[in-house]
């Protein structure tokens, strides 16, 4: 089964999200049999490399909300974060583009895809803890390269790659597919492609979702007496219920 996740790395939400999916992925009898794909999105492609101020900031004078709301809104996005391990540090947090972060996610998806499994998840959760966790710069090329190494993929190869916009198209082209599936928020994860979670949901809907999308795919098919070569005479198909035996 296969579970596409559109996220931004700026998304606060995003983080949480990617946390209550892995609880409920977890403890799902056939979760070694789901494949998870990484979406690139954007809140805010117009954001500069830099911004020279605070992400409070950013949020007030960008988005026109009070400075006292937006506070208030980190508050109580921080405790929420913290109920799933997440230790956010708004104060901290350095403002960037987040299109560089993306194209690194989707190198490590190419090398996923040549065999090395694992790397675009452990990008994505660096990327997402560097900028909300640790302060850090995640338009930054020396971050960048930081997370990717870790994650095994190759310095120069990294390099080469955000020079020459390798994965900008790829970047684009996951903007795109979101719009055309008509997403307007992150977290979004689409099951199978055909059942849609919107937002960072509790662990116990992811559950009934992976367990909705499972079931239409692998249905059970009863095989009856006949089939089976036998009449249905004996007791062999004699079950029991609430009522009793029969």
């Amino acid at each position: 089964m296969n579970v596409d996740i559109w996220s931004d790395i700026a998304c606060p939400w995003c983080f949480i999200g990617k946390r209550r999916f892995e609880t409920a992925l977890s403890g799902f009898p056939h979760g070694d049999q789901v494949t998870v794909t990484w979406h690139s999105y954007q809140l805010d492609p117009t954001l500069p490399d830099h911004y020279d101020g605070t992400e409070l900031e950013y949020l007030s004078e960008r988005k026109g909300i009070p400075a006292d709301r937006v506070a208030e809104m980190f508050d109580q996005v921080t405790q929420v974060a913290a109920q799933e391990g997440l230790q956010y540090d708004f104060g901290r947090i350095v403002v960037a583009n987040s299109h560089s972060g993306h194209e690194l996610l989707h190198l490590a998806k190419a090398k996923d895809a040549e065999g090395a499994h694992g790397r675009a998840d452990a990008v994505k959760e660096s990327l997402l803890s560097a900028h909300f966790e640790h302060g850090e710069d995640i338009g930054s090329r020396e971050v960048l390269l930081r997370i990717g190494t870790a994650a095994g993929l190759d310095a120069d190869e990294i390099a080469a790659a955000l020079d020459a916009g390798t994965y900008r198209a790829s970047v684009a082209a996951d903007i795109r597919q979101a719009q055309m599936l008509g997403i307007q928020g992150v977290p979004f994860f689409v099951l199978d492609n055909k059942y849609g979670v919107s937002g960072a949901q509790p662990p116990e809907l992811f559950a009934q979702a992976l367990e909705t999308a499972w079931r239409e795919a692998n249905p059970l098919v009863m095989v009856s007496p006949a089939a089976a070569g036998t009449d249905g005479d004996g007791l062999d198909g004699a079950t029991c219920g609430p009522d009793g035996c029969a």
